[in-house]
């Protein structure tokens, strides 16, 4: 059952994450999909329903995430936090490549949200070479 999320802070929230998933970066209105308010720390685990604890998050991030924290670094093979949008800045675990297709991690935290939120997978891959041949990504 999702929690009741008071329109004012829905709205804070996407405002807060400019319409784009906090973790993809994807803008809403450049898919056919609703965004959804995620919680960070899943209520499962005692996350509350508060702007600390919520962010914007696109219907595959949201559900590849799902109660997820931590997932491995594929890199050191650790296990590591998942990204918090609220508590991090997104430019110091993430980057675009060159050619602005691919979402690189910067750091062990970036590079396990992507492995775990199968963020480069083909076929969002696939439709950000044509957003940016739209000139609509990356993100500004």
């Amino acid at each position: 059952m999702s929690a009741y999320i008071p329109v004012g802070l829905q709205r804070q929230i996407r405002e807060q994450f400019c319409d784009r998933c906090a973790y993809c970066q994807t803008a809403e209105s450049l898919t056919a999909a609703t965004f959804e308010f995620e919680h960070i720390v899943p209520r499962s685990a005692g996350g509350e329903t508060t702007w600390f604890n919520l962010c914007f998050a696109c219907p595959t991030c949201n559900r590849c995430k799902a109660e997820r924290q931590t997932f491995v670094d594929p890199v050191t093979g650790e296990q590591v936090e998942l990204f918090h949008p609220q508590r991090q800045k997104w430019s110091e675990h993430f980057s675009w490549s060159d050619d602005g297709i691919t979402l690189l991690g910067k750091t062990p935290t970036g590079r396990a949200t992507i492995a775990a939120l199968r963020i480069n997978r083909p076929q969002l891959v696939r439709v950000r070479g044509l957003w940016i041949k739209l000139g609509e990504h990356p993100p500004r």
